[in-house]
């Protein structure tokens, strides 16, 4: 039996269930913001425990069945889940779903698959019910100080939950970092592109560490220095934020650099894969994010490792680096300019989505709502709203005046960077997947006339010429006449 009895009917301004930490967290900001908050969790001790930690953060209504938490909520009704994505979440959703009725609301705040958030929304509008996926970023502070974020769904849906989202999101220069993104899937869809681009930045920015502990033998605590000063310029975000308390954190039971007890492999939960996943079918190259999501694939894949660790040959030099102040501001510029290339392919991911689902999303408020509260939140997010509102429909964000203009003062730096590694035997696929995808984006021609040749050879899957119209095919096998194929 619980320790509380049914909350009284109609009272809740909305609703969470799921007490784990992100959905207890986002209840107590909601609660902080003078709402009125229902609880509940299907395993009544984690409401409990909510309550008596928590219960001065403001007006809490818990419940011990689902139908007491359906009743106590405002009509029309909110209710947001934050359980496992999958099956757990289906199963809630039905549960929901039959106690609510026309015009209610129910809101899925986890990380899931955009593709099941339109499966999801499709079933319950024929039920009469809004279904919103919306993407929540900034871990478990941001839900309670205030997050990034992303509600898809309905417009009639977001008049009822704006002005709530929009209260408890972060907020940067008087703006909340919080807006209707699109239809359907459209919240989810954004949100994991997010992770996505979070992947590649991560990624880089150890593959700068890397290089730095590597190359040029620094300890944590000194190159925790450099990323502090980084954090003072161009380079300014949280990642490069706590990248440097990270490396500047000693282990309590080694008395170690934090970072060196730790095991060297990342671990996934899955949006990077669907990222990366979802750009291959929508023909839009995410290099870096790619490269990211494979290099955490690589750290885990022990046995692997093992072997080759035992008998693969470097064959690298040992070159002298002459100035390690001229070394320190190269990877500098490097890391920028990697980063700007991994949320060009990541917005150009966006984009495409967006065509293909026919979501109006407003990329340059994706960057605004970015700027607080979100993982990936950095300082020049504001070039990149300011990029999109000069060109709605700017095909590349690389090809702004603003950032060709940056990325070109990065450029030499940059090769030197992925040349040095690569001669070292040092891996860095983001730094050096972006660089080659910056040169083949830039390109006059590409090998691909090559490839379409041998697709027609092999399998006459005919091309195109530069001096005519039309498609045509080689008769490989036969006399070797070009015929037009329309």
């Amino acid at each position: 039996m619980a320790s509380f009895a049914p909350s009284p009917a109609d009272v809740a301004d909305i609703g969470v269930t799921g007490m784990a930490v992100m959905g207890s967290n986002l209840a107590r900001n909601f609660a902080r913001n003078g709402f009125k908050v229902a609880l509940h969790n299907r395993s009544v001790g984690k409401t409990e425990k909510v309550m008596d930690d928590h219960s001065a953060d403001g007006e809490f209504y818990p419940s011990e069945s689902m139908s007491d938490f359906v009743a106590s909520l405002q009509k029309p009704r909110v209710a947001i889940i934050m359980v496992k994505a999958g099956k757990p979440t289906d199963a809630v959703i039905d549960e929901l779903a039959s106690l609510m009725e026309e015009g209610d609301i129910i809101v899925d705040a986890g990380n899931a698959l955009f593709g099941d958030t339109r499966r999801r929304e499709a079933d319950l509008r024929e039920k009469g019910l809004h279904f919103v996926g919306s993407g929540v970023s900034g871990g478990e502070e941001g839900a309670l100080n205030g997050p990034s974020i992303m509600p898809g769904g309905t417009k009639q849906s977001y008049e009822r939950l704006g002005p709530m989202f929009e209260k408890i999101s972060a907020h940067v220069d008087g703006e909340p970092c919080c807006t209707h993104v699109g239809a359907d899937g459209a919240g989810h869809f954004v949100k994991m592109v997010h992770n996505g681009i979070e992947y590649a930045d991560m990624q880089v920015i150890s593959e700068a560490y890397d290089l730095m502990a590597k190359a040029l033998g620094k300890g944590a605590t000194e190159i925790g220095d450099v990323f502090a000063e980084w954090n003072k310029g161009d380079l300014e975000s949280f990642l490069i934020e706590i990248t440097a308390e990270v490396l500047h954190h000693t282990d309590v039971t080694s008395g170690k650099p934090f970072v060196d007890v730790i095991l060297d492999r990342a671990a996934q939960k899955g949006t990077g894969a669907w990222t990366v996943q979802t750009a291959l079918d929508l023909g839009v190259p995410v290099t870096g994010i790619a490269e990211a999501t494979f290099a955490r694939s690589v750290s885990g894949s022990t046995p692997q490792r093992e072997a080759g660790r035992k008998v693969l040959p470097a064959e690298a030099q040992t070159l002298e680096i002459a100035d390690e102040a001229q070394f320190i501001d190269d990877l500098q510029k490097a890391l920028y300019a990697a980063k700007l290339v991994s949320y060009s392919q990541g917005f150009d991911e966006i984009a495409a989505g967006a065509d293909e689902y026919g979501w109006d999303i407003d990329l340059g408020a994706m960057a605004r709502i970015w700027r607080g509260g979100c993982i990936i939140r950095a300082r020049f997010l504001n070039r990149i709203t300011e990029a999109y509102e000069r060109d709605a429909k700017l095909p590349l964000l690389l090809s702004d005046e603003y950032f060709t203009t940056e990325i070109a003062k990065c450029i030499p730096a940059w090769r030197r960077v992925v040349a040095f590694a690569a001669a070292s035997g040092y891996p860095v696929p983001v730094f050096a997947s972006t660089l080659s995808y910056y040169d083949a984006v830039r390109a006059e021609r590409l090998p691909a006339a090559l490839v379409q040749a041998q697709r027609d050879y092999f399998g006459a899957h005919t091309y195109q010429r530069v001096d005519a119209e039309g498609t045509f095919h080689v008769e490989w096998s036969e006399d070797r006449r070009e015929t037009k194929q329309d």
